[in-house]
């Protein structure tokens, strides 16, 4: 028994990181740390200015499908 619950408590921890992750994802917190590390910078409104300047230029060099 103590086994099954570890290995339910090991399945939810995993699952709710993933779930995390892919939020921090949706909401651009994840993308905006990588460009921040990728820069140097600090966050700041500048900062992310320029990171959401550099999204909508790599949005609008990606080619439409249909």
């Amino acid at each position: 028994m103590n086994k099954f619950r570890v290995a339910v408590r090991g399945l939810l921890e995993k699952t709710f990181r993933n779930l995390l992750a892919a939020l921090r994802e949706i909401f651009d917190e994840a993308p905006y740390t990588r460009f921040l590390n990728r820069t140097g910078n600090v966050s700041s409104s500048v900062s992310y200015a320029a990171f959401r300047r550099e999204f909508e230029e790599a949005k609008m060099r990606r080619p439409r499908c249909c």
